[in-house]
């Protein structure tokens, strides 16, 4: 039996074809797109979305033709919801929640378009509790600097791109974010909303009827209306302060608040999928001379949101 044994160049050369074909296969990998999650159900389906479960039973009580199923622990219903193919699920109260499941629900869905429906705390001193805002974008507050304090002011690091001005030691700024089909990133504040969303949002307003009185006959003073345009933001606090509603009515136009919107319109901007948000106003974000009055009035608002939901879905499936 003879042994051959390799030269030290010959051994060389193994490791280097070795080291190439490891890079050859990684470079095939990289060109090749990836899906961790592979769509599941091939059906286009609009994406309905709420944070908690009051905000989402309304929608499913209508939804026909339901089945459950459950990924990584979320449960998405899928069916025909006011004529068109839906799958509904809650997000989860906070933005991160809010991200990563609207990002499986377009991992595991044919998702066309994404609708929020929901509660959210009023900013514009115009508006009541009850009332329901459709904006044209979201911004997050909460994608922030905590600045140093220098003598009587602040220092801000120099590295980031702040679009509007500070509440005490937060200085919110701009993000930076990839996008499908486009090779290179975009640092920006807001996100828009889908301007053909928006233009049925407008004809769908027009056939709803809201209403004012609680289950219990607790009743708002008028009749809630919908009010279309301006902007919303978003960020991972619940608000229930004077002083900051002041503070972003002020500095971002904003007409209203919640903890998830920013976040889905982030994801579907990423994705380029067309995106709206229907927030019906639960409480007045501290703007109230009483207590919060969430407690009181989140599923009168709930109810609001999901019938400009279903008003909506009509009129987007052409009924």
């Amino acid at each position: 039996m003879m042994i051959r044994i390799m030269s030290s160049r010959e051994t060389g050369i193994k490791r280097a074809f070795a080291f190439l074909s490891i890079v050859a296969l990684w470079l095939a990998a990289a060109a090749a797109p990836v899906s961790a999650h592979p769509v599941a159900d091939e059906i286009r389906r609009t994406a309905v979305v709420s944070a908690f479960p009051p905000e989402l039973a309304v929608l499913a009580a209508e939804l026909e033709d339901a089945t459950s199923r459950s990924i990584n622990g979320v449960e998405f219903l899928t069916g025909k919801l006011a004529g068109s193919n839906v799958v509904l699920f809650l997000s989860g109260i906070s933005t991160v929640n809010a991200a990563m499941t609207v990002q499986l629900a377009l991992d595991h869905f044919a998702v066309e378009r994404i609708v929020f429906s929901g509660i959210a705390g009023g900013v514009d001193p115009d508006l009541e509790i009850g009332d329901v805002t459709i904006v044209e974008r979201w911004g997050q507050y909460l994608e922030t600097v905590f600045a140093r304090k220098v003598g009587d002011g602040w220092e801000k690091p120099s590295f980031f791109e702040y679009p509007y001005a500070g509440f005490g030691m937060m200085f919110p700024r701009s993000v930076t974010v990839s996008r499908a089909g486009s090779t290179q990133s975009e640092t920006r504040f807001w996100f828009p909303v889908d301007e053909t969303m928006i233009d049925h949002a407008r004809q769908a307003a027009q056939r709803v009827e809201l209403i004012r009185c609680t289950d219990d006959d607790q009743c708002l003073p008028r009749t809630p209306k919908v009010v279309i345009g301006g902007s919303g933001i978003s960020g991972s606090a619940f608000v229930d302060n004077a002083e900051f509603r002041n503070y972003a009515f002020r500095t971002f136009g904003a007409r209203v608040l919640d903890m998830e919107s920013a976040a889905v319109a982030h994801v579907a901007w990423a994705n380029d999928v067309p995106f709206i948000a229907i927030r019906s106003l639960s409480d007045l974000a501290g703007g109230s001379g009483k207590a919060n009055q969430i407690e009181i009035f989140f599923r009168l608002a709930s109810n609001n949101a999901a019938r400009v939901v279903m008003s909506l879905l009509r009129d987007m499936a052409g009924g």
